[in-house]
Parts: C-alpha cells; structure tokens; sequence
C-alpha cells in the first residue's frame, strides 16, 4: 500500500488517497525543518494494509510528497532526522523501526538544506539558522520575503 500511496506526487491527492484506503486518519503534528522540509505525521486505524499506524509524509514547500515512512509508534523529530543525517550532531534519538517507507521522484538528500551555504529564498536580514540546520524566518520578518510557494524546486 505505501508504494501506492508514493504514486500520488501531492499531498493534498495522497491525503485523499490515504482516506479512501483506510478511512478516517488524524493529522498528529507538521515538523518544519528549513524552508524546502515538512514532515506531516499521521496516524491511520489499526489494522490496515499498512504495517504500522503511523505514517510520516515528507513534502517539499510545495507540498510535493518526498518520501512515506511508517512507522508503529511516533518517533520524535530529533530521532527522524538523526536517521536522515547520522553525521548531523544536532541531531540525536533512537527510531522506532521503520516498518515501510517509499521515496517518489520529487526526493532529494535532505541533509543538503541544512549545510550553512543551503540554498534560501529568504533575504539575508530576514533569516536565522533553525537548530540542526537550514533558514527559518526570524521572529518579526516582514512577509514577503520568500517565494516558497511560487515554483521553487525544494
């Protein structure tokens, strides 16, 4: 089931794909890591043609779909990207195991937007390193600093 989920690029479409297979599911929580990652974490009905009840949906700023990973208990965000990015000592955790991943053709080395020359659409003055890695906006910024959103690749 997870490669047919991976077969839906978006997140919206995966979403709805998602419920037409299992029925209802909840959104637990949206980790943001730099401006190009998201992680939306699910958690679906037991008993499902997927092995775990959780479900973690990697997307670009887009809402491109990255990569699926399930898992059968909720791992933390340190832990997730201590996996993604073991030489990234910001980051520590165990994983839960990984029970069924899935990466599409939008997936890229993540640990890429999180080097100090990382790419960022957001002007200089109205940036700040987010702990780990990558540019999140800093308290304040006026809006239209970045045009995430409006064709970016990550």
């Amino acid at each position: 089931m997870i490669e047919a989920l991976s077969q839906q690029l978006a997140l919206g479409s995966l979403l709805s794909e998602l419920k037409a297979q299992v029925g209802d599911y909840d959104l637990v929580d949206h980790w943001q890591q730099g401006e190009f990652h998201h992680d939306v974490v699910v958690r679906i009905p037991t008993g499902t043609a997927l092995p775990g009840d959780v479900l973690i949906v990697a997307t670009n700023c887009n809402g491109g779909v990255k990569e699926l990973l399930c898992f059968g208990s909720i791992p933390t965000r340190g832990a997730l990207w201590h996996h993604r990015c073991p030489d990234n000592q910001e980051f520590s955790g165990e994983l839960p195991p990984l029970l069924a991943a899935a990466r599409t053709v939008h997936w890229f080395d993540p640990c890429e937007l999180l080097k100090p020359d990382a790419r960022s659409e957001y002007r200089e003055d109205a940036r700040e390193r987010q702990p780990g890695g990558g540019w999140q906006m800093k308290t304040g910024a006026p809006a239209g600093t970045s045009s995430c959103g409006r064709g970016g690749r990550p």
